[in-house]
């Protein structure tokens, strides 16, 4: 049988406004809506990160679904993007054009695989400074820095632990991101 023709950006395009797809290595995966745990979390980061990066004009704040563009094969929707003011990235109306400065994805089961392996890959590539990987699970926050290596494990916490962003030069306590109302 034989493989299918790998899809680019000029298929994506032409799905409807809304649709629940991202371009992972030419392929259209789709992801059912994030749990309500995963939201308020995805929230909770945001809030921190609008407070200390927008209001502080540093940057700007997205959150999922933003297109991110890297290439020909890959447009990707994390659930939280930064794009600092000296970012390389462009914001454009249909979306990120190019690497955002640090990419946050909170995990869930049907795109932890894609997170932790096929998008973690191409974000190293197109040279994203931070990825943040949340797990609600296990109640854990991983940063990842670029370098010359690849992404290395420069900050790590559970539940009530901290983690600190280099790139954002910001600390966050993990208690104010997994709190169970």
């Amino acid at each position: 049988m034989p493989a299918l023709a790998k899809k680019t950006v000029h298929d994506y395009l032409k799905l409807p406004e809304g649709s629940p797809y991202q371009l992972i290595q030419g392929e259209l995966v789709t992801s059912p809506a994030s749990s309500i745990f995963h939201q308020k979390i995805s929230k909770r980061i945001f809030q921190i990160l609008y407070k200390n990066i927008e209001n502080d004009q540093k940057g700007e704040v997205f959150y999922s679904p933003v297109d991110v563009y890297l290439d020909e094969e890959n447009v990707f929707q994390p659930d939280l993007v930064v794009v600092l003011k000296d970012s390389k990235a462009n914001i454009e109306e249909k979306g990120i054009i190019g690497a955002p400065d640090v990419v946050i994805e909170v995990l869930s089961p049907s795109s932890a695989y894609y997170d932790l392996v096929e998008k973690k890959e191409v974000y190293q590539k197109y040279g994203v400074k931070e990825y943040w990987i949340v797990d609600p699970k296990r109640k854990t926050v991983e940063i990842y820095k670029n370098s010359d290596d690849g992404f290395v494990l420069v900050a790590s916490a559970r539940e009530n632990g901290k983690v600190f962003s280099e790139i954002l030069s910001l600390e966050f306590d993990l208690n104010d991101i997994f709190k169970e109302e």
